[in-house]
């Protein structure tokens, strides 16, 4: 009897859609669109893993610039976990980031093994649930649209490693979606996008200068919440602005990932991220 022949490659961009049902059905709740703009960022950054042609394995390994990546959809498919599958496509992901410093959102029972895979934790995300009660909008924030482009790609690379000039713009005009942001006189303050997910909707990302300023776009968003629908937003932990400001809104935990980067910690102003984008690709 022959063995099973195991091979890795970049998935095409309906194999991607594989990808995200499979991280549904993980229970990570992915944008109803998220498809997209995930392989806009980059093309060639995501793999699957075919077991005699047949799909069993996934993962993403997104190349942001020039120095940084992320790790996310690190998935084998339950019957064939154990046999060695989800290390070799884990290890072909570290290898097509090689020489980047490179960050994942990792489930806290595995963090043993990212550290030995030469991860560090930087800190905890909190994954917060509320659900919305019909508010009226009276925030004064107007609709990103209302910014060129340019402006918000620029205010975005603020708070993340490397500018994300390939997968903001498809991310803030995604259907099914709501992004606004508060200006100051000219000056962008902060922006936020709220989307339609497999179960209710996540706000991600939430970057704001002030705490006021964050509160605001949250308003904003979550009176686009149908009453009664949930709605979710992943906090950095080190934020205690964030953190309060889920819990003001009575906010409940659902679950935490570890932060963790294969360099030194990105020097970011944490203080105003109020929701990161996504798990899957930072």
């Amino acid at each position: 009897m022959t063995s099973p022949i195991y091979q890795i490659r970049p998935m095409t961009r309906g194999e991607l859609d594989l990808a995200v049902d499979w991280a549904a059905a993980e229970g990570w709740n992915p944008g109803l669109h998220d498809a997209d703009c995930f392989y806009n960022a980059d093309p060639t950054g995501f793999l699957m893993g075919f077991l005699d042609g047949a799909p069993i394995a996934s993962i993403s390994a997104v190349k942001y610039g020039e120095s940084f990546g992320f790790i996310g959809f690190y998935i084998v498919k339950p019957e064939f976990r154990g046999q060695g599958y989800g290390l070799a496509i884990w290890h072909s992901a570290l290898a097509y980031l090689k020489g980047r410093n490179v960050g994942l959102d990792g489930v806290v029972a595995q963090q043993d093994n990212y550290v030995k895979s030469g991860f560090s934790l930087a800190y905890r995300n909190i994954r917060y649930a509320g659900v919305g009660n019909g508010q009226a909008d009276d925030s004064g924030c107007v609709p990103l649209a209302n910014l060129s482009v340019e402006t918000v790609i620029e205010y975005d690379g603020r708070f993340f490693p490397e500018v994300r000039s390939h997968f903001t713009p498809c991310w803030i005009a995604q259907p099914n979606s709501h992004a606004v942001a508060m200006v100051q006189g000219q000056t962008l303050k902060g922006y936020g996008v709220l989307r339609l997910c497999h179960s209710g909707y996540k706000i991600g990302p939430l970057f704001a200068d002030t705490a006021n300023v964050a509160d605001g776009i949250f308003q904003a968003l979550i009176a686009k919440v149908p009453a009664g629908d949930s709605f979710y937003l992943d906090v950095p932990e080190v934020n205690g602005a964030a953190v309060a400001l889920a819990k003001r809104y009575n906010m409940h935990y659902v679950f935490e990932t570890a932060r963790m980067y294969t360099q030194t910690t990105p020097e970011l102003p944490l203080s105003g991220i109020f929701g990161v984008t996504t798990f899957e690709l930072g």
